[in-house]
């Protein structure tokens, strides 16, 4: 029983080897802001390296080239809100599946300085990423609970992430508002605008950031899949870790050019247990029916499908096993403390 114990460890040991000796590249694009920080660690960390993938990370100007380069196969997975992934199910007929969550989206709805309230913004500018996806929807969501319809009492100006939409508000006083999350939530409070609150907030649980992919690609790479979610996770856990605040903080200074008291501030939302990172990037199943209603709502028609037909997490599950799938007892406490803070019980898969 011994021998046999010993020698499937070595195999084991030999496999583990083998993969790392001969990695599986996989192309992923994302977003250039503050929720990259896991992509970042893993790499310099070396958690993809030491699970044999490749990581080739590349960052977007904003969604819809995003959707267009995964439809086109100029990379294999997206990590970004997947609410996009359901836009190219439903709008461009893609057959893309939803792999992980990751977050709330950690978003504020910011106004220029002159602006109190949201009736302030009647006959103004609201500046987006892609105005039929994600915050785009949130934002005139938020607006038409407070009597503002597009086109009507407001205008949309698509300019692309959250750095080009915070640049155009701060050259532009005509762009009175957009969704931002951090660290440019941060650095337009500093330049003197105002957060009207936050989308969860206002509009309830909400299944912002996670990764996707086409159907054909995961299917073809199921084992280099998964290695690529538990590195993901594993640097997930690290950056949560409190030990490993400065060196997260200097990740961020690095590679967004940010002050270190924007980064400090950015890092302690991302890991805060209500709004920042979900742990061990875990879905939230009632969050995501939600962004299903605000989509049917706001464009104006559903697609008559279940929640789980646009979600497969088989590889999420077998990447948490390879980890050892039980959360660190902080990972389990800040899940705790979201789940009472938010005064409900989330549905959350697994």
């Amino acid at each position: 029983m011994i021998r046999a114990l010993v020698a499937a460890a070595a195999a084991a040991a030999l496999s583990s080897a083998a993969i790392a000796a001969d990695p599986g590249t996989v192309r992923l694009n994302t977003f250039p802001n503050a929720k990259a920080l896991p992509f970042h660690a893993g790499l310099e960390r070396g958690f993809f390296a030491k699970r044999g993938v490749a990581l080739e990370l590349s960052f977007t100007e904003n969604s819809t080239a995003q959707r267009e380069g995964l439809a086109a196969g100029r990379f294999d997975l997206v990590h970004a809100a997947v609410d996009n992934a359901v836009a190219m199910v439903e709008a461009a007929k893609q057959d893309v599946v939803i792999l992980t969550g990751g977050d709330s989206g950690m978003n504020e709805f910011f106004v220029q300085a002159g602006i109190s309230s949201f009736a302030d913004l009647r006959g103004r500018t609201l500046v987006v990423d892609a105005p039929n996806t994600a915050y785009a929807i949130q934002a005139k969501k938020i607006l038409l609970e407070h009597g503002l319809k597009e086109g009507a009492d407001y205008r949309v100006v698509p300019v692309g992430r959250g750095e080009l939409r915070l640049k155009a508000m701060a050259e532009n006083k005509a762009y009175a508002a957009a969704i931002l999350n951090l660290p440019f939530s941060i650095q337009a409070e500093q330049l003197g605008m105002k957060s009207l609150g936050n989308t969860v907030d206002m509009l309830g649980p909400y299944q912002a950031g996670g990764a996707f992919a086409l159907r054909s690609w995961v299917a073809s790479n199921g084992a280099l899949l998964e290695r690529t979610i538990a590195a993901y996770v594993e640097s997930l856990r690290w950056v949560r870790r409190p030990e490993n605040r400065a060196a997260c903080v200097a990740i961020l200074m690095n590679k967004l050019a940010i002050p270190r008291d924007v980064a400090e501030r950015s890092y302690a939302v991302l890991v805060d247990p209500v709004r920042g990172f979900s742990p061990d990037a875990r879905f939230d199943l009632e969050g995501f029916r939600n962004l299903l209603a605000l989509r049917a709502e706001i464009e104006g028609k559903g697609s008559g499908r279940n929640a789980e037909s646009y979600i497969d997490l088989s590889y999420y599950r077998r990447a948490l096993a390879a980890l050892g799938s039980q959360l660190s007892d902080s990972s389990r406490q800040q899940h705790g403390e979201r789940v009472h803070r938010r005064e409900r019980i989330d549905q959350v898969v697994p």
